[in-house]
């Protein structure tokens, strides 16, 4: 299914088998020392009752890729990147509202991810959307460095999941995530 295009004619739509080894390619580039093995990517798609995986689309190529896990009533966001050349532009930004959107729709409360402690740039793309850190996974990256956990909560506690939406800032386009 295809969604709307930004104005620098970027589509975002859902993920298929067929974009796999494009998106592995990416992951492999991207993340050198966290990347993926292209059966992650194969298992995930196989499970939509409790997954929803996104692509950025330029031109005929992918230049983002985010997904997230839902498991009433936490969500969790298992990947997100953007190539570098398509940083800057709203891509990430477009992904996480869209992944944030979609927990809330699946009854999530919570959305949590883990995101690389030397990665500023990601953090502050997560801060922006109301997350906050509430937990540190010391050694946690192949690479030895540590992970952030950072929580977004879509309701209040105590609150139903559909009382208060999350943050969306579908304008905001000033900084964009690798993976989390």
């Amino acid at each position: 299914m295809s969604m709307p295009t930004s104005a620098d004619g970027v589509v975002f739509r859902d993920m298929t088998l067929e974009d796999v080894p494009a998106v592995d390619a990416l992951e492999q580039r991207l993340f050198p020392a966290d990347a993926w093995p292209l059966h992650m990517f194969l298992s995930e798609l196989s499970q939509p009752e409790t997954r929803r995986y996104l692509v950025a689309e330029s031109g005929g190529s992918i230049v983002g890729y985010a997904g997230l896990m839902c498991i009433e009533p936490i969500a969790d966001v298992q990947t997100i990147a953007v190539v570098p050349e398509f940083e800057g532009r709203g891509i990430g930004s477009t992904l996480l509202t869209r992944l944030i959107t979609e927990a809330g729709l699946r009854g999530a409360a919570d959305v949590l991810l883990e995101v690389r402690a030397d990665n500023p740039r990601a953090q502050q793309l997560y801060v922006r959307f109301g997350f906050e850190q509430i937990h540190v996974r010391r050694g946690y990256y192949r690479d030895g460095v540590d992970a952030l956990i950072m929580r977004l909560q879509l309701a209040p506690e105590g609150a139903p999941a559909d009382a208060a939406p999350g943050h969306t800032p579908a304008q905001d386009h000033t900084t964009e995530a690798g993976q989390p």
